[in-house]
C-alpha cells in the first residue's frame, strides 16, 4: 500500500499547488493533496505537518515528474539567478529547512534558508 503513491513535492500552501495540480490532471494524471483539507482548516500548522503533499500513483510516476519539471520553479537569489549546486554544478534547487532543534520546530520562521539540489540532494549553505 505505501507504494501506491509517490509524492512529487510538498508546498506550503494549498494554494501552491494548484497550478501544477491542474496541469497535470489536464495530462490525464489523477493527483492526490495529502494534508489539504487539514492545512485549509489551520494555515499556521502546515510546517509542523510538512505542508501539503502532491502525490500520484507510482505507475504515473515518470510522466508526472517529468511534467511536475517543465512547470515548477526554482530557487533563485536575491538577483533572480538560478542557486547552482557546488556539487552537481545543476541549476535546479529548492528551498529546504532541516527544522532540527526545538527552537526552529516551534519557530520555522527564524531558520535560515538552505537549497537542496533535486538533481545529488546535496544541502547548500544559507545565501549571505
Amino acid at each position: 500500500m505505501a507504494d501506491e503513491f509517490f509524492t512529487l513535492g510538498t508546498f506550503e500552501f494549498p494554494a501552491d499547488v494548484q497550478i501544477i495540480k491542474g496541469k497535470l490532471e489536464s495530462e490525464g494524471i489523477p493527483v492526490f493533496l495529502r494534508d489539504e483539507n487539514t492545512i485549509n482548516s489551520d494555515p499556521l500548522i502546515s510546517s509542523a505537518i510538512g505542508g501539503v503533499k502532491l502525490q500520484v500513483y507510482t505507475v504515473d510516476k515518470e510522466l508526472a515528474q517529468r511534467i511536475y519539471d517543465e512547470v515548477r520553479n526554482y530557487a533563485t537569489d536575491y538577483e533572480g539567478r538560478p542557486i547552482v549546486c557546488p556539487n552537481c554544478k545543476s541549476q535546479k534547487s529548492e528551498i529546504y529547512y532541516s527544522r532540527k532543534g526545538i527552537f526552529y520546530k516551534l519557530f520555522p520562521f527564524f531558520e535560515p534558508k538552505k537549497y537542496r539540489c533535486t538533481q545529488c540532494n546535496f544541502i547548500t549553505k544559507p545565501l549571505p
